[in-house]
This record gives C-alpha cells, structure tokens and sequence, in this order.
C-alpha cells in the first residue's frame, strides 16, 4: 500500500457487513478522494446464492473491496476497506483484516440475522468494532436498544443509527469507532 511520507502515522480500518447493506455508498460518503470499487453486475451466476428479495433493484455488487482515504490531521489519515457482503467472498477477509485497528459493522435492522456471520468474523479476526444501523429511506427506525439485545453485544460496543447516503451521519459513525478504538488502547 502507498503511503504519504508527509503522514506520520496512517490507521487501517474496514467497513464491513452483509450483503447489500449499504457498504460501498458508505465509504463514497466519507472518502476525501474518487474511492476505488470493484462492483460487477449480478449476473444468473448469483442466483440461488444472493438473496434480493429485499433489494430487488440492486444491480451490482462488491466483488474484492472499496477503498476510500480520509484525513483527519496534518499526521493522521485514515485507510478506509470495504469488504464484499456476501459468504462465498469471506476469504478476501482474512487479507483484508490483517493491520486493522477495528470495524464499522454495518447492519439492516430488518435484515439483523444476516449479521451474525459478520460478527462472527470481526471477533474471529479480533477486531474492535462499532455498529452502525443503517436508516434505509422509507424503513422504521429501530430503536438501538432494541437493537443491542437482538445482537446479543456487549454493552460497551457503541451503536449508533448511521444513514450512509449522508456525508454528516456517516461521519458521526466514523467519529464513533475512531473515539471507541483509542479508549480501547488505553
């Protein structure tokens, strides 16, 4: 990866989730450059493997990563991975996870049990993570505590409603693990 010789220290973090829950919009939203993404149009192939029942206009999808840069001081900048959605992608993970300080978890609060997988893998990969509850247009908005216990997460990992077409609310989840992450190092 290159790395600015101008930046003292840069941060690895992933944005992770479940199929179609919003990852890639999310770090165009906060990416300070043209953020890299490799989508490819869902194709038969997916069939039977990629359940679009809930977004039945969804035409293309993550097939390695995102990666978007945002910087936070004149020393620190923030290396920003997405990760595909979908089972059959979870190799590119492993890959993915190595350096990482933590996790954005995003999650559908309609689709919560298509979330346990991905816990599942940022605790294997032992990752600090906060949650963030993507606010689909149109959908209820789930109260967090609700939304906690369904989990079944610890009560001192943050979760935080997070719409990630919105440039502000994506940030405020962002500030969120960035402040988690250093109270977790000390």
């Amino acid at each position: 990866m290159y790395l600015d010789p101008d930046v003292s220290r840069s941060v690895k973090i992933l944005v992770v989730g479940h199929f179609a829950v919003g990852k890639t919009t999310y770090i165009g939203s906060v990416s300070e450059i043209e953020p890299l993404q490799t989508e490819e149009e869902i194709t038969e192939a997916s069939e039977g493997l990629d359940d679009l029942s809930e977004t039945p206009d969804k035409t293309t999808t993550t097939v390695a990563m995102d990666f978007g840069r945002l910087t936070l001081g004149e020393d620190l900048v923030l290396y920003i991975f997405g990760t595909p959605g979908q089972e059959r992608f979870k190799q590119m993970w492993e890959g993915l996870s190595r350096g990482a300080l933590g996790a954005l978890v995003l999650a559908d609060p309609e689709r919560l049990e298509e979330t346990f997988p991905v816990l599942d893998l940022v605790e294997a990969f032992g990752l600090p993570y906060v949650i963030g509850v993507n606010t689909f247009e149109g959908k209820h908005e789930f109260p967090l505590d609700e939304v906690c216990e369904a989990l079944n997460i610890s009560e001192d990992t943050p979760v935080i409603h997070c719409d990630v077409r919105d440039q502000d609310s994506s940030m405020q989840a962002l500030i969120t693990l960035v402040k988690h992450l250093l109270s977790s190092l000390g």
